[in-house]
């Protein structure tokens, strides 16, 4: 008797272990993905001026509620990991020329040139010149697309490749891209400017290329000349405070900072 309510029971204390671990999935899936995490407008932190006004008015999408795409857009691991190895759908291709500078050191430098694909909406000539993140150049995809969409505006774009980045071009002195190294981003905006004298600046700086940008505009009030503005997209302010934090296991940092370690170590042993 004891035997047949024993083996009677054993179903449903799997079921229940079925449920149980249905619910730790789905719980863990919630929160891997944010999917809880309320929507709302960007905080922005601005000084009243003149200048901040013009923009907040010309650029409405500043002040409206950010809505990610459904199931895996509140998930930033997600979107990195999406957007980084398999990019959009049809990614662009743009055609552009690239250049080779000699630094004084014998490093050559290089930087894609693209041509704008239409009138810029003022008449004017007005060229972007773009430093990508950390060991990535121009052939990286949300390089291309943002140059391509940059095109269609009427935006003349010049994209530096960090030095050492690109798996065919080699080095021709013993040093690659450093984190505060402003030379070969300076060289290229002054061939810019030699070659088209009558062009104004927009910089922009993705991540280790927004410290490089704002500390070369920084270096020289020359370096200022002709540059309306600068743009810093997501950009660390410190990278000895940076590290301290990439070593916690919060947020999956630390896989993070093995990452791009291990893809600086990459790019170092191709050059050896």
């Amino acid at each position: 008797m004891s035997t047949i309510l024993e083996t009677s029971e054993l179903p449903a204390v799997f079921d229940g272990v079925k449920l149980a671990a249905v619910a730790a999935v789905l719980y863990v899936i919630v929160r891997c993905l944010n999917l809880k995490s309320p929507t709302a407008p960007p905080e922005l932190i601005y000084q009243d001026s003149a200048l901040a006004r013009f923009l907040l008015k010309s650029c409405p999408l500043l002040t409206k509620e950010y809505i990610p795409p459904l199931i895996w857009g509140k998930s930033g691991h997600i979107q990195t990991a999406l957007y980084g190895k398999m990019g959009r759908v049809r990614s662009p291709h743009p055609y552009g020329l690239r250049k080779y500078l000699t630094m004084p050191d014998g490093a050559t430098a290089t930087f894609d040139l693209f041509e704008p694909l239409s009138e810029h909406c003022t008449g004017e000539d007005v060229t972007m010149v773009i430093c990508p993140g950390i060991a990535n150049h121009s052939e990286k995809q949300y390089i291309r697309t943002f140059v391509d969409y940059a095109q269609k505006n009427g935006y003349r774009c010049a994209v530096l490749n960090h030095l050492g980045a690109l798996p065919n071009i080699e080095l021709t002195s013993p040093r690659m891209f450093t984190y505060g190294c402003t030379w070969e981003f300076g060289a290229m905006v002054n061939y810019i400017k030699k070659t088209y004298p009558q062009t104004q600046l927009v910089v922009v700086g993705f991540s280790l290329g927004g410290n490089i940008v704002c500390k070369y505009l920084g270096e020289s009030q020359a370096n200022q000349e002709r540059v309306l503005c600068c743009v810093s997209v997501c950009q660390g302010y410190s990278a000895l405070r940076a590290q301290e934090t990439f070593m916690q296991w919060d947020h999956c940092r630390r896989f993070y900072n093995f990452l791009m370690a291990d893809n600086m170590k990459k790019i170092i042993l191709s050059h050896r």
